[in-house]
């Protein structure tokens, strides 16, 4: 007669283990299928281009707090120092009226009218009683100086706390934006890192050719700019353009000798820039000071439009976080972004337009 036993049925272990197997399976087949693919060459760069544009923006907020800090330092170290003078002024009133009080107790014994009793020279007692009136004065003048330095000692204080305040609260925004444009350089070098080097070297030969739109190797136009100064060795033709002035000429022509020079994150040269630096720079040897940074630069000068751009203007982009000289023929001569260096660049390859200044 035929068996008929029932098929042995898996153990629960072995359930459990299959259905986890396969439950990974499934996990890693849908992961697998909506995995993102690599970038590609072009949206890496356009994703490390955004990254340098939020790190220069965090760079030139870096030094904006960098120079309210060296102002609210030099501010309150001589506040410091004026309380340190008031404090040994104060000490030497002190020190008058002390003296006054020991004249006092040594003429002043007696009550006036025994003394003048008890003399054997009431004229003498009276020259006496004269001079220490006098001395009674001395003291409430003494006492009225005092009173005063005092007073002024407490506000010299308290301008110097207060500025010592400022000064805690603008190296906590220093470190704050020190430690953001860090970290979109360090994202941007990561995203870089995803690419071959040959990838890499393509993108930086692309980027070099792409910033000499306006012409290479070609002879400079007649605006008195210069141009092919500087390591780098390039020539961009500038047109015809007259400078507005004689200082936007002698700036052009300042910046134009750095060309070549690297951009370094908070650099004013001579041998190193970053935007704002290489014009602060710029017009510095033209024989005029101009601030430190984009937010404050766009304030100085007169505002003007781009059909007005002159040689040697300063031309800002991307909601006023980049700065550089219009050179002429729609370039500009500027420090682009970190593992750039200073070079003429179309201003459509720079970025959005957003204000220009003739200082």
């Amino acid at each position: 007669m035929a068996s008929h036993r029932r098929p042995k049925q898996p153990s629960r272990a072995r359930v459990t283990v299959l259905t986890a197997t396969a439950a990974a399976a499934v996990a890693l087949t849908s992961q697998a299928a909506h995995a993102d693919p690599k970038p590609t060459k072009s949206e890496v760069k356009a994703k490390v281009d955004k990254l340098y544009h939020e790190a220069e923006a965090a760079t030139e907020k870096y030094n904006g707090a960098k120079e309210q800090q060296d102002k609210l330092k030099k501010q309150a170290d001589a506040l410091q120092d004026k309380v340190a003078r008031g404090q040994d002024e104060l000490n030497t009133l002190r020190g008058e009226l002390g003296s006054l009080a020991t004249a006092q107790y040594r003429s002043g014994g007696l009550d006036p009218s025994v003394q003048l009793l008890l003399s054997s020279d009431p004229d003498s007692f009276l020259d006496q009683a004269s001079a220490l009136d006098q001395l009674t004065a001395k003291q409430a003048e003494s006492l009225q100086k005092i009173q005063a330095k005092q007073r002024t000692l407490a506000q010299q204080r308290k301008e110097a706390q207060g500025k010592l305040t400022d000064l805690a609260e603008v190296r906590e925004t220093l470190g704050k934006s020190k430690t953001k444009f860090q970290g979109k350089l360090a994202d941007a070098q990561k995203l870089l890192n995803t690419l071959t080097a040959a990838e890499r070297a393509k993108m930086a030969a692309d980027d070099e050719r792409a910033s000499r739109a306006a012409g290479e190797r070609v002879t400079l136009g007649g605006n008195g700019s210069g141009g092919s100064g500087g390591s780098g060795g390039q020539v961009a033709d500038l047109g015809n353009e007259a400078p507005a002035s004689a200082l936007g000429a002698a700036a052009l022509q300042a910046a134009s000798t750095r060309v070549g020079k690297p951009y370094v994150r908070a650099a004013t040269g001579p041998d190193s820039f970053d935007c704002s630096g290489l014009t602060q720079w710029a017009y510095a040897q033209a024989g005029a000071q101009i601030t430190r940074t984009t937010y404050t630069q766009i304030n100085q000068g007169t505002r003007i439009t781009s059909s007005q751009l002159k040689p040697g203007d300063l031309v800002f982009f991307s909601n006023t976080t980049h700065v550089g000289l219009y050179a002429g023929n729609n370039t500009v001569l500027h420090a682009p972004y970190p593992g750039t260096n200073v070079r003429y660049e179309s201003m459509s390859t720079i970025g959005s337009f957003q204000a220009a200044v003739r200082i």
